[in-house]
């Protein structure tokens, strides 16, 4: 199949202002972006996103811009009504027949081409593919125009808000967040417009349909069989003679892939007809499997079909890459939770909650790959895209897929608009069933090949009306390999005809829940048993009575973003930091400023909860900058804790949870890790250090050091060191435990941190743990915490700011067109105490990082020992890259203070001269291997930077900290 996107080149004018018909439009009238109303747009997307792009309504995104622009209850559905047009060039040959692609419309449309009129029926959530081989012209220039026609039902918002408007949408087969959630302001066209992707595809006279694919295994994963089905459709007069083959390869190194399974088989269509047709098993034996992130790699074999016709050639081809893998879950008997298996395997699931990217649907594969690639980078391995918000589109599932990131899939039922809620909403779903249905069968066909496809859920604290989720229940009932119990061998062939062959179901390989809060998730029963969604006393989430269940799919907690990103998206009165009003109990209430308030802030107190405010634990705060950086040092240690203390009860009290929420689709200011502009919180490198596979921890309530192995292997031989620093920069406590051992899968606690309850302990301090290979000294967990006695605070870390200790910043940074590479090799150079006794700690440590050497050695690069080592090292990481290397650069931040070097955060930014003041000049995304990180006297870290440089930009790398107030560290000038 010869597949053309059609994304640019599109013009978009409101419908009343348009005074030709579609027909004109496409024949003897088609517009111009120089004539009035038309102008560009954004195609995929929105209405309101074309607008945006176009100045001709403020940027909702900004500040109380959403508030100027007119909603599409006082305006009228007519207002949002639009037409979009664009030409493209496609030229017919032979027997070729092409059909124009619609991946997504909401809610409906008008297709014009060259003067011909088509429907595109009501959903968001389908799929419509129009036969045009009659309709195109044969000088190949083509003209196409689409009016969009906004959801029937978009509704209205009461003053109060609230979730989900008056819930009016859930009418439709539509996203339901739209109408403004507790962390999104409502959406004024409720995302009218074509939405997702449109193309024109080109065939032969069969086109392929739906292929699906499906593995089972035998011998435990030694023999993989490969079932695959697909539709086939004759769109000619005569019957086709047909040669249809399947193959799988795999990529063994760069772009050399060897073929592992070819199969071809003979075939005859009737004329005008479509059929099934299924292909006899293919066998692997011992093939690569697909592991989700933290316990494999995510080996994918790319799997083609193609059909030639006898006397014609090849028709059609269709091209997927697909994982081995065999996904399987049940109700832990011990936890009441539910419990994933991915090859047999257990998974301790940590994950976040997803709404979308973008509320306004600018989606891309770039942004995608960026989203995805975070959540791998916090270590996470499950996704939960919830009920409110999107179906994701298969670019989404590809980066899952490629990163290893399990995808909870929910269907557009959630319970606040579908029977709760003031007023109280319609709980019998949308007004058309049938539709509904139609639109989540489709979605199944869509994404069902996809490996990091965990589970269909039927709804977000609801489930179905009855009929629709008896039917879900029967379309995505699994097949009898796929049901949970104990694998039985079972003979070659034996799947069908006994059991008939699993790629003849709709799905049948991943179970289907009615709903969120139902079996195995929350209480099980349907109950509100999820959450909370506020700040927390740290030590809380590891007492057991914190939650009651077994799987939490929704906690969350704070999300406040840099400075910089409040400036770039709030106007100055938006800089305004909350007032702090001390109630009669001690407790603090913040009251934000109005923007704050609009954009969803949630505080840092808590006072029914009595948490006191965590950002006031540092003493008083003076600006936006101060308040900021404070809330970056709240929201790491809530988020660390909150996946510390639920792993601290891996398997025994939990087996899983899932953080609401990861990301914003909006400037909001909760629940996030990395905010709209896609610059990461603290709480993203807290999550990152808490859900390492092989985790050193200290449980908060017992003060007990654990260590978590997450993975399969048993450790052994590991050694453990505890150190402690002081304000003074000295080290009061030191030890290190040899010789340890933690089992798979399992939690080990080691030893008790007795040194709160040692005689004149300091009220506040440091603790470093890390935990080695004896073999070789790898690092194999590094943890740092700052921490207060019982019942005192941090305000000692306020004079702290003042003391200069000295930095050594060895970087270099490799070119690859577009794309910087950057390793900053961070050394604490103030005098270490007692270097003798640190010898396992900063002897000569080494690990294989993304397949490159990189040596973590103290006494490599050091002060004393000459630039020559610094060459030789960073020759050793230079066989890792290729492209061009602008050279080593040393960077000293003088000091004479002795003691550790606190919460240091890079950030990159465009070399611009001429910037204005206040500008926002950061390069977004940062890809970091850790930030807000702390290095202590005499230690070394080595922090990896990855980043793309639009043209003609320089970037300049800046390190700031908690007493370092932001020094260049490297600059490219080109």
């Amino acid at each position: 199949m010869a597949k053309t996107t059609l994304d640019s080149g599109w013009l978009a004018a409101r419908s009343t202002e348009v005074h030709f018909t579609g027909t004109q439009l496409t024949t003897t009238h088609p517009p111009s972006a120089s004539t009035q109303p038309w102008m560009e747009a954004i195609v995929p997307g929105t209405v309101l996103a074309t607008l945006v792009k176009n100045k001709a309504v403020p940027d909702p995104f900004r500040g109380l811009g959403n508030e100027a622009i007119l909603d599409i209850a006082d305006s009228g559905r007519d207002y949002y009504t639009f037409w979009f047009f664009t030409t493209f060039q496609c030229k017919l040959s032979g027997n070729q027949h092409c059909d124009l692609n619609f991946r997504g419309i909401n809610y409906c449309a008008d297709v014009y081409l060259n003067g011909h009129q088509m429907v595109l029926p009501k959903g968001m959530f389908r799929r419509h593919s129009l036969d045009v081989t009659n309709i195109i012209h044969s000088d190949g220039s083509n003209l196409l125009a689409v009016l969009v026609h906004p959801p029937d039902h978009p509704g209205s918002i009461p003053p109060q808000g609230g979730q989900g408007g008056d819930h009016e949408i859930g009418k439709d087969v539509a996203t339901q967040y739209v109408q403004g959630w507790d962390w999104m302001a409502p959406i004024r066209d409720r995302n009218t417009g074509i939405w997702d992707e449109v193309s024109i595809s080109i065939t032969g006279p069969v086109k392929i349909i739906d292929p699906h694919l499906v593995s089972s295994f035998f011998d435990n994963y030694k023999r993989v069989y490969l079932h695959a089905s697909t539709e086939l459709e004759n769109r000619s007069s005569s019957t086709a003679e047909c040669s249809l083959s399947i193959h799988a390869t795999t990529e063994l190194e760069g772009s050399i892939h060897l073929v592992d399974q070819l199969q071809t088989q003979n075939l005859s269509i009737p004329a005008r007809s479509r059929v099934q047709y299924t292909f006899p098993e293919l066998f692997f034996y011992k093939p690569n499997l697909w592991w989700p992130n933290g316990m494999g790699k995510q080996s994918l074999y790319n799997v083609i079909i193609n059909i030639d016709i006898k006397g014609y050639g090849e028709s059609d081809s269709w091209n997927h890459h697909f994982g081995f893998r065999k996904i399987e879950s049940h109700i832990d008997g011990a936890t009441g939770g539910r419990l994933f298996k991915v090859n047999g395997e257990p998974i301790f699931i940590r994950g976040g909650n997803w709404i979308l990217s973008d509320g306004l649907l600018r989606l891309s594969k770039k942004r995608y790959e960026t989203d995805i690639k975070f959540h791998a980078d916090m270590n996470f391995n499950m996704i939960r895209c919830w009920g409110g918000g999107l179906t994701e589109r298969p670019e989404f599932y590809h980066y899952c897929d490629y990163y290893g990131l399990l995808v909870w899939q929910e269907f557009w039922i959630t319970g606040d608009v579908d029977g709760r809620g003031i007023p109280v909403s319609n709980p019998n779903g949308p007004l058309d069933h049938d539709l509904f249905l139609f639109c989540a069968r489709d979605t199944v066909k869509l994404l069902r090949n996809h490996p990091s496809l965990a589970l269909w859920v039927g709804g977000n604290e609801q489930t179905p009306p009855d009929d629709i989720n008896v039917a879900l229940k029967n379309d995505l009932k699994l097949h009898p390999y796929f049901e949970h119990g104990e694998e039985k061998e079972k003979p070659v062939g034996d799947l069908s005809p006994r059991l008939g062959d699993p790629s003849q179901y709709l799905d049948g390989t991943r179970i289907y829940i009615q709903g969120s809060l139902w079996d195995g998730f929350a209480d099980g029963k349907g109950d509100f048993t999820d959450g909370p969604y506020e700040i927390q006393n740290p030590e809380d989430f590891f007492t057991d009575s914190f939650y009651n269940y077994g799987f939490n799919p929704e906690v969350g907690s704070v999300g406040m973003p840099v400075a910089a990103t409040i400036r770039a998206t709030m106007p100055s009165e938006g800089w305004q930091i909350p007032l702090f009003n001390k109630l009669s109990h001690g407790y603090v209430e913040e009251v934000p400023n109005p923007i704050w308030k609009y954009h969803k802030y949630i505080p840092y107190s808590n006072p029914t909860k009595k948490v006191h405010d965590q950002i006031q634990l540092y003493g008083d705060v003076k600006d936006l900058d101060d308040f900021c950086l404070k809330a970056q040092l709240v929201n790491y240690i809530q988020y660390r804790a909150l996946l510390e203390g639920w792993t601290s009860h891996m398997w025994k009290k939990y087996t899983g949870v899932l953080i609401w929420k990861t990301q914003n689709p909006w400037t909001g200011l909760r629940g996030q890790f990395y905010d709209h502009l896609l610059d990461q919180t603290a709480g993203f490198y807290g999550c990152r250090c808490a859900a390492e596979p092989i985790h050193v921890q200290l449980n908060l309530a017992t003060y007990f050091i654990e260590v978590v192995n997450t993975t399969s292997e048993e450790l052994s031989s590991v050694a453990m060191e505890v150190s402690v620093w002081d304000l003074e920069g000295t080290r009061p406590h030191y030890k290190v435990h040899e010789n340890l051992t933690a089992l798979p899968k399992k939690v080990t606690p080691i030893v008790e941190m007795k040194y709160s309850k040692s005689k004149n302990p300091r009220p506040v301090y440091f603790l470093l743990l890390k935990l080695y290979n004896m073999s070789d000294n790898t690092i194999l967990s590094r943890n740092f915490y700052w921490l207060h006695l019982a019942g005192g605070d941090y305000m000692l870390l306020e004079p702290y700011r003042k003391k200069k200790v000295p930095l050594k910043i060895t970087s270099e940074v490799f070119i690859e067109g577009s794309t910087y590479i950057l390793r900053m090799h961070v050394q604490n150079t103030s005098k270490k105490p007692d270097s003798k006794s640190l010898t396992l700690v900063h002897g000569s440590t080494a690990r294989l990082s993304n397949n490159c050497f990189v040596t973590d050695s103290p006494e490599t690069i050091d002060s004393g020992t000459g630039k020559e080592h610094e060459v030789g090292w960073f020759k050793r990481i230079h066989k890792c890259f290729a492209g061009k290397s602008d050279g080593l650069k040393v960077s000293e931040i003088n000091g004479q203070d002795i003691g550790v070097a606190f919460f240091l955060h890079f950030s990159v930014h465009a070399s611009n001269k001429d910037h204005k003041e206040g500008e926002d000049t950061r390069i977004l995304p940062v890809h970091y291997s850790d930030n807000y990180f702390s290095v202590v006297p005499g230690e070394t870290m080595t922090i990896k930077i990855s980043f793309e440089v639009p043209p003609g930009v320089s970037p300049r790398v800046t390190l700031h900290g908690w007493n370092y107030q932001g020094q260049t560290i490297h600059e490219a000038l080109y």
